[in-house]
């Protein structure tokens, strides 16, 4: 009797399911075309959804004005901020097999690189709570971008706008996005293992994770094939944007190129944690008040090299980025079964647009986790 119970229950909740999901699917459908029917919104949208093994793929759109093709999954582009977490992955990787420990200070692995910070720890540079200034922020850095924006810096030529820049917080007090913790990480990854950054993605997580379609460039120049991106300003022409800066002007905080299907794979084994043991997981997971930039679905919380996203549908955790051209999140269920990988062809990050960018992410979450 208790089997048949069973039996009859599962062929009932069976259609619930169903009709849930494709409810979820129509909102999030429905969420993207809102965004598309904006006079000055992004040319494409272009979204992959793993739920438990299944993808799922949405585009709208044109991923090439030119030629007038649409998104395709297999695209690459800039993930922008979105490389935070990629570094974080390489920073935890380096610490659960002993070469790196969060108390490690930026004195004690990099004297002389930033006199004022010394006593900031990798920790505080991953939750960005250290103080750091932001060197994209300074008017000296910006002066030598604008002169030449396709120019290559290298990662300590970087930090020199900001060398001699006093805190801007205690360390560990204060929540504050800075570009400048991820060199600085990345700095401290290759001090404690004499490898190259690029070489440690490679090691840590691309053949680890299978990332095959991921890349730290250092020209302007992208794999194929890639998708287009665009700045788009009322009253403007649109103008594509897809090589306008060296993405090694971000280097480790905002460099790397991608595909979604390797996007969504990274975060559902990072979230998933394949990359931390549970104590780091734990250590990861001591959220504070703050946004992701720009800001990702429902509210934002700050953990190390990881955001957490609770919206009405349940909670997501991973990272959004943007650069020209580009607007992305990317995020995973806790338990690492469900992905969210999502692209737009324009940095959109202010304004109404980009409030239905967001709404359409928080649909997104919906129909991932339902």
């Amino acid at each position: 009797m208790l089997s048949a119970l069973l039996v009859f229950g599962a062929v009932l909740a069976g259609p619930v399911v169903s009709s849930q999901a494709a409810t979820t699917k129509q909102n999030f459908e429905k969420s993207l075309d809102a965004v598309m029917a904006q006079e000055n919104g992004p040319p494409g949208i272009s979204v992959q959804i793993v739920k438990n093994g299944k993808s799922q793929y949405f585009s709208r759109g044109k991923g090439n004005l030119k030629t007038g093709a649409k998104p395709k999954l297999k695209e690459h582009f800039r993930i922008a901020s979105v490389a935070k977490a990629f570094n974080g992955g390489v920073a935890f990787s380096l610490v659960r097999q002993g070469k790196l420990k969060l108390s490690d200070t930026i004195g004690d692995l990099l004297p002389g690189l930033l006199p004022k910070a010394n006593k900031v720890t990798l920790a505080q540079a991953l939750h960005h709570t250290g103080g750091l200034p932001d060197y994209i922020r300074q008017p000296s850095f910006i002066k030598v971008l604008q002169a030449d924006p396709r120019q290559f810096l290298p990662p300590k030529k970087l930090l020199t706008y900001v060398k001699n820049k006093k805190l801007t917080s205690k360390p560990g007090k204060k929540y504050e996005y800075s570009d400048t913790d991820n060199i600085v990480v990345a700095l401290m990854a290759e001090k404690v293992t004499g490898v190259p950054y690029e070489k440690l993605l490679k090691r840590q997580l691309y053949n680890r994770l299978n990332l095959g379609q991921t890349s730290l460039p250092k020209t302007v120049n992208m794999p194929k094939p890639f998708l287009r991106g665009y700045e788009v300003n009322a009253g403007e022409p649109t103008t594509d944007e897809t090589k306008f800066i060296n993405p090694a002007l971000a280097w480790a905080s905002g460099g790397i190129v991608s595909i979604l299907p390797n996007v969504g794979r990274f975060f559902r084994g990072y979230v998933g944690g394949k990359l931390l043991t549970p104590k780091l997981k734990r250590a990861q997971r001591s959220w504070v008040t703050g946004s992701s930039s720009p800001p990702g679905p429902g509210t934002n919380k700050a953990g190390l090299a990881l955001f957490k996203y609770t919206s009405k549908c349940g909670t997501v955790y991973g990272h959004t980025g943007s650069f020209p051209g580009y607007r992305i999140m990317a995020v995973s269920s806790a338990d690492g079964t469900r992905s969210i990988s999502y692209v737009a062809n324009a940095q959109i990050t202010e304004g109404p647009i980009s409030d239905l960018i967001r709404k359409s992410q928080v649909e997104a979450v919906c129909h991932a986790l339902k």
